[in-house]
């Protein structure tokens, strides 16, 4: 690639080069139309800056949802995501389109796709872009045809020498997969990242389902345009519902390094996840998939249903994993819906981030997956402060100075020298989320609750812990619960405040237990025992904002805990635009 090559690329990532400071949605139906909310001019509301995020992608302004395949060509990141064009609800969906170099920063570029064509009049949705031999990417995603079908289309790039790929054309041979008389089409859609298979016939799977049995419909081609359905699904689960946005891929059995989606052999393991329409949560499984008969069975390590194991145990949704063959990783992209009211991001002007991008990779027990944000949001990292072998006792809290308390990264190892005062675990504790209700952060434990105050106000009116509290099971062994609790975190009436939790999986005998929390103004991402469980909140404090949000480690346990290091820094604001 010559300069002259280079140049439209080097312009267009010139202003991103330098970092600069600068009713309820989780509940609602997602393909709920707001007819009378929709503007092209956004009735004039002023785009407001008090819940934006600094470092997480987000559009300028009006509604984003589902990340739509992600893909790295020829050097650029690319994201393509749901979004409309005409207001801060959903509704005029296309496929927007943002490129990056370092998934960071990123430069929008106009609609890769919007509804034109008989097969997509009616909308462009979800899907998931494949690379082909010969470097030539493919958009495979769901239209809604003139009759309201659910049908899946491709889309091709117009020029494969523009490294942006800015413009993409729809070929009138669309639809590629109908479906049929034997398949509902209304609940048809989302097609996965094709792989390639030993036999030279290329596979895709669909989310749908059959009354409340859950499954992913499994299709094989051998020239990508003409495809047939497999007799039987790749996996089905009843009384899951809805599948959406099903991801499919495999994981090495150790290391942290990724695999493009066709590698296959007895040295990995793959993972299906899918998200819940009924629920609106997701789960996966790892187990085997056997490429001759086209199956996947899950592990007996996990559930396979509703209380399956997550991605995020918050607010996230849709994702969408994708294999960077540059770094050699897997990374998964997931969206954060808000958790104020319709008529709150109407007054804003704008809803829906994307949670950070994360590594992904297999857990060297085997049984999960491990998540980590992508290694180049650390170069946002600026002004640090420590923190070493600080003792918190019973109703202790120690304040964390001299940080952006409303957009840093903090990271922590804390430890106890005892697990003698753990509380007994109630074997009828299987849902995290109802104990982390009932217990809460303030309420004094045993070994915990400890962790974060986060976004807290100067008199603490409001707060959002993140934290932990250990309890000790009738075999012997310990019970890890990590919290992300929303009801402290705003003064302000009309917001879902929710408590997020789940159990960590973690070895104890060291007696140390790390978390990691990204705060970015009206998002909290954390990684508790190393990314073993994650969860993402969204909260919207009126006195914790800017300047006047702070930041805590605290302990209500009788335990005595020790923050054995802490590092937290503010964050510079990423470029995107």
């Amino acid at each position: 690639m010559n300069f002259f090559t280079l140049l439209p690329l080097l312009l267009v990532f010139s202003s991103c080069s330098l970092l600069v400071d600068n009713g309820f949605a989780v509940v609602q139906a997602l393909h709920k139309v707001y007819p009378e909310l929709q503007s092209l001019e956004n009735n004039g509301t002023e785009i407001k800056q008090l819940y934006r995020t600094g470092f997480h992608f987000q559009p300028h302004r009006h509604w984003m949802n589902d990340p739509n395949g992600p893909m790295y060509f020829k050097g650029i990141y690319h994201l393509f995501y749901q979004y409309n064009p005409e207001g801060a609800v959903w509704g005029n969906i296309v496929w927007a389109h943002s490129v990056s170099r370092d998934l960071i920063n990123w430069k929008s570029l106009k609609p890769a796709l919007s509804p034109s064509k008989p097969f997509d009049i009616n909308g462009c949705w979800s899907g998931s872009a494949t690379v082909l031999p010969g470097f030539k990417p493919v958009i495979l995603y769901t239209g809604i045809d003139t009759q309201n079908r659910q049908v899946q289309n491709y889309a091709i790039p117009a020029n494969l020498s523009d490294p942006l790929l800015t413009e993409w054309v729809k070929p009138d041979n669309n639809p590629i997969v109908d479906p049929g008389a034997e398949v509902n089409a209304s609940a048809f859609r989302d097609p996965s990242t094709a792989w390639l298979s030993f036999n030279g016939h290329w596979k895709t799977i669909i989310g749908s389902r059959s009354e409340q049995t859950g499954m992913a419909y499994l299709y094989r081609s051998k020239d990508f345009l003409n495809w047939t359905k497999a007799e039987q699904p790749l996996h089905s689960v009843p009384n899951t519902g809805m599948w959406e946005c099903p991801d499919f891929y495999p994981v090495a059995h150790f290391g942290r390094f990724g695999l493009d989606a066709s590698v296959t052999g007895n040295w990995v393991k793959h993972v299906l996840k899918v998200s819940l329409d009924m629920t609106r949560y997701e789960y996966y499984t790892v187990g085997k998939y056997y490429p001759m008969a086209d199956k996947y069975v899950p592990d007996n390590t996990s559930a396979d249903g509703w209380s399956g194991l997550r991605y995020d145990y918050g607010n996230f949704y849709a994702s969408k994993s994708f294999y960077d063959p540059m770094r050699k990783r897997r990374v998964l992209w997931g969206w954060a819906n808000e958790s104020d009211s319709v008529q709150d991001d109407v007054s804003k002007g704008w809803a829906g981030i994307q949670a950070i991008p994360r590594t992904v990779w297999l857990d060297p027990n085997g049984k999960q997956l491990l998540q980590w944000p992508v290694m180049e949001l650390n170069r946002l990292r600026w002004k640090r402060v420590m923190m070493i072998h600080q003792k918190l006792v019973t109703g202790q809290n120690v304040e964390i100075k001299g940080i952006t308390a409303a957009q840093a990264d903090v990271e922590v190892i804390f430890s106890f020298s005892s697990l003698d005062k753990a509380e007994a675990f109630d074997p009828s504790w299987v849902d995290a989320q109802a104990v982390c209700s009932k217990l809460g952060s303030t309420a004094q434990g045993g070994v915990g609750p400890f962790g974060l105050l986060t976004l807290a106000s100067e008199n603490l009116e409001e707060f959002t812990p993140v934290f932990f509290r250990i309890f000790k099971a009738e075999t012997n062994k310990h019970v890890v619960l990590m919290c992300s609790d929303a009801r402290s975190s705003s003064l302000k009436d009309g917001l879902y405040k929710p408590t997020f939790a789940g159990f960590v999986d973690i070895d104890l005998s060291s007696k140390k237990l790390p978390l990691r929390s990204l705060i970015d103004h009206s998002v909290i991402e954390s990684f508790g025992g190393g990314g073993k469980t994650c969860i993402t909140s969204r909260v919207y404090p009126t006195k914790a904002v800017f300047e006047d949000a702070h930041l805590h480690v605290f302990n209500n346990g009788t335990e005595p805990i020790t923050v054995e290091y802490l590092g937290a820094w503010s964050m510079r604001s990423a470029c995107v635009n």
